[in-house]
């Protein structure tokens, strides 16, 4: 039985040791406490020597990877980037950095990886699911294309079955003329569940489903009436997992106040089909500002090998 939770994030910090692989844990997804002494799991020192926007994946042999944007703004974004959020989403990394563990303790080394082609800007902020009908695992992420100008950016999908061939990108989930970033999807009885952002029209996270894990996905009504209520262009990087008693938990990166504050929020929902979020974070306590990440439920065998190596 499931009944613990691990948080792989960054940290709200303007050093380069800020964008890496960080550890959360908790016993019921509301109280996180720090790992490894406040440093990090794991460092990347390929590409651009940082690392943002996490997955962990629980594979289906029992075996887990995390896949990463390769960006460091801490490195790069006055230099090679003039400063430019615009410079980043055109000529930032192409590729994601990828780990791979047979028992969330010991990592591989990291590994560059990529399936686009020149037309593509910056590979951003990577979640994985799989295909229920075929076994094999969607990589989706958000990106500029040289087809609108490097414009609003898509979320793009390939296919995969080994983490080593890809299929050629498609088109997961558009919006016409508005940018969308920061996917994450999740499946419950048959249903595909995908959380994004908007940049615009409104600028909020956005809730949707389908009966296919590649579309086409509508939008959850009822969401989007509880997102209302929040200050539009405030949050961002949605992660959900399922709780113990089978209610669901969304947390959202809350990246619009003072650094200090920064860290993500929770929402609370009977039944993610409803789409009826609440907020719920009178009882949520995190150790230091963290940021675009992904949790991952775990065994109480996980749970305790996991503390014992870093708590």
């Amino acid at each position: 039985m499931y009944q613990a939770y691990l948080f792989v994030h960054f940290k709200e910090k303007e050093t380069p040791d800020g964008e890496q692989v960080y550890f959360g844990l908790s016993q019921d997804g509301f109280h996180w406490e720090e790992t490894n002494g406040g440093a990090p799991i794991l460092t990347s020192a390929i590409g651009e020597q940082g690392v943002r926007d996490f997955t962990i994946l629980r594979k289906e042999d029992g075996t887990y990877c995390i896949l990463a944007t390769d960006l460091s703004l801490a490195r790069n974004f006055k230099t090679k980037y003039k400063g430019s959020w615009d410079e980043v989403g055109k000529n930032g990394s192409k590729s994601l950095i990828l780990w791979q563990s047979a028992d969330l303790i010991h990592w591989s080394k990291p590994q560059a990886i990529s399936f686009v082609d020149e037309s593509f800007g910056c590979v951003w902020a990577p979640d994985i699911i799989r295909d229920e009908k075929t076994g094999e695992y969607i990589i989706h992420w958000s990106s500029s294309h040289s087809s609108n100008h490097y414009g609003p950016k898509k979320i793009y999908g390939t296919r995969t079955r080994d983490f080593e061939h890809f299929t050629p990108p498609f088109v997961l989930f558009e919006r016409d003329e508005i940018g969308i970033i920061d996917s994450a999807m999740y499946q419950e009885n048959g249903r595909y569940y995908l959380f994004v952002k908007s940049e615009a029209n409104p600028e909020t996270i956005m809730l949707l489903q389908s009966d296919s894990v590649t579309g086409p996905f509508t939008p959850i009504k009822a969401f989007s009436e509880e997102m209302k209520k929040l200050e539009q262009g405030q949050y961002e990087a949605p992660t959900a997992f399922r709780m113990e008693d089978g209610r669901w938990c969304l947390l959202l990166d809350f990246y619009g106040t003072v650094k200090e504050k920064q860290g993500y929020i929770p929402f609370v929902s009977d039944d993610i089909h409803t789409g009826r979020f609440i907020r719920s974070d009178e009882s949520f306590f995190f150790p230091y500002g963290f940021k675009h990440g992904t949790v991952l439920t775990l065994t109480n065998q996980e749970y305790e090998r996991l503390k014992k190596a870093y708590l």
